[in-house]
């Protein structure tokens, strides 16, 4: 849940902490280092968060070095946690499948689905339960006064849980996969989690829910720093969902000197490729629907995308060529500096995946997410409330561009571009939030319910402010990116001076 802060999010900060520390300073031995750290993080002789305090540490390792960008290590092999360490400071190392994994040894092995009987349960004369159940698997015991299943025939339908009065029968689902809108989720061998990468978007929403703190991502906090460290102009590239991440008295100005405290050259405000990625999707639209594609679908978030090229490949065109607004964001940053390495800050891990594509990665070098960026501000000890204001922004972005952050707003901005243009022209829109819904609209626009429509997909539950990478609840995040777009120069995507450099970054 985001905005609570459990214990797997106390953990998460002390590991992006230290991977930062480490980055720092240079004339500390990394493999040495890494190896110290699990005790650093887990000190003493009882556990704090699991009976086994040697467990503990295990896990605080292998997500040390997913941290670092690095692969877990196979528990068979007994290798160091220091193992290749030396990939993790090499220029090239960037993300390599799998972005999202499973530790094995705290997962708590769930059960996939099940439906309990609890002491709610009063022994009701009228035991609609039993009535209702299509396979008589589950009676009134008299000896004990409560209703119990047999599992053996049980089918978890859940037709007995809706219909006790006393809400006394729960059906239990493993969090992660209950989460994941590809069912990319199931069982090994041992009853532990395991994931089907052919089916696995890394949309991250099985990290967020695991209530183990069983699945991580990996990171680029310590590439980052180094790329700082080394001289290159590191440019922040900063989503608009920013807003209220940090904390409720950071301003735009405020992230922006802290950034530039940390060694980054500029900030500049994703918001901006929104806006070109709005315009070129409107151009896209009006050219391709009806006439040659029978729907066109939103390609802003990458979870959104591969799940529909995965799940309906013959219709792969009708996913928008148009540009992310990072990558969009990245070619106008190297445009003006080709020098520059650009670093895009924002929510989501998904966006990680989308750095891997060939197609991205000369583009963007780096990927981190708000909770990561968190790390680095702790480990420089940067008080974000308390820093001066930096006033000397790229503000020159539309109202529209910086919604693209809640669902539902990447679709407003492509049908008011075309407005503009075209005020008689009707666009008729259908959008979707979580992956599950994101399968039923595109399973119904393939069957043809949605000709001639702009279809807007969001894999994260309230679109880009409920990624993986956020830490505040997601309906104050809401209302936080919407009088922040207020404050925008301009309404509507096609409006800011940076559309007239559009035709130059589409090469």
């Amino acid at each position: 849940m985001r905005g609570v802060e459990t214990r797997i999010q106390e953990i998460r900060h002390r590991i992006f902490r230290e991977v930062a520390r480490m980055a720092y300073h240079t004339e500390w031995q990394v493999d040495k280092r890494i190896e110290e750290l699990p005790y650093k993080i887990i000190p003493g002789e009882v556990g704090n968060f699991r009976n086994d305090i040697f467990l503990e540490r295990a896990i605080v390792g292998e997500r040390l070095r997913l941290a670092m960008g690095l692969p877990n290590r196979s528990a068979a092999e007994h290798a160091p946690l220091s193992d290749n360490i030396e990939a993790a400071d090499r220029p090239e190392t960037y993300y390599t499948p799998p972005l999202i994994n499973i530790i094995k040894f705290a997962c708590n092995g769930c059960a996939e689905k099940r439906v309990i009987v609890t002491e709610g349960c009063q022994g009701c004369l009228a035991h609609p339960c039993e009535e209702v159940c299509p396979k008589d698997a589950i009676k009134l015991d008299r000896y004990n006064g409560r209703s119990r299943i047999d599992q053996e025939k049980c089918i978890k339908c859940g037709r007995c849980a809706t219909a006790c009065s006393y809400n006394a029968i729960i059906v239990q689902e493993r969090p992660c996969a209950a989460a994941c809108g590809m069912n990319a989720i199931h069982s090994d061998e041992n009853g532990k989690a395991d994931i089907d990468y052919e089916k696995c978007v890394s949309c991250g929403q099985c990290l967020v829910n695991c209530p183990f703190g069983a699945i991580a991502d990996k990171s680029q906090i310590f590439q980052t720093i180094r790329a700082i460290q080394s001289g290159d102009r590191v440019y922040a590239a900063v989503a608009p969902a920013f807003v209220g991440q940090f904390g409720p008295k950071v301003t735009p100005g405020k992230l922006r000197a802290a950034m530039k405290q940390l060694g980054f050259h500029d900030v500049v405000e994703v918001a901006i490729g929104a806006d070109l990625c709005a315009t070129q999707e409107a151009e896209d639209f009006l050219q391709e629907v009806p006439e040659k594609l029978p729907f066109m679908a939103t390609s802003c978030c990458p979870a959104w995308s591969m799940m529909a090229k995965k799940l309906y490949p013959d219709h792969a065109n009708c996913i928008s060529m148009a540009l992310t607004p990072m990558t969009l964001t990245a070619r106008y940053i190297k445009k003006n500096d080709p020098d520059a390495k650009v670093v895009f800050i924002g929510p989501c891990a998904a966006k990680k995946l989308e750095a891997m594509r060939r197609t991205v990665r000369s583009e963007v070098d780096f990927v981190l997410t708000f909770e990561e960026m968190t790390g680095i501000f702790d480990a420089k000890h940067v008080d974000l409330e308390t820093v001066a204001e930096d006033p000397n922004g790229v503000d020159n972005v539309s109202a529209d561009g910086r919604n693209f952050a809640v669902a539902g707003g990447v679709a407003q901005s492509v049908v008011d571009v075309i407005k503009s243009k075209y005020p008689d022209r009707e666009v008729k829109v259908a959008n979707a939030e979580s992956l599950q819904d994101c399968r039923k609209l595109l399973a119904a626009a393939v069957a043809g319910k949605y000709n001639g429509y702009l279809l807007e997909g969001m894999a994260c539950p309230g679109g880009c402010i409920a990624g993986a990478g956020t830490m505040q609840p997601i309906a104050k995040s809401k209302v936080a990116v919407n009088l922040y777009a207020k404050q925008a120069n301009h309404v509507n995507c096609n409006e800011t001076e940076q559309v007239s450099e559009l035709d130059k970054l589409i090469y």
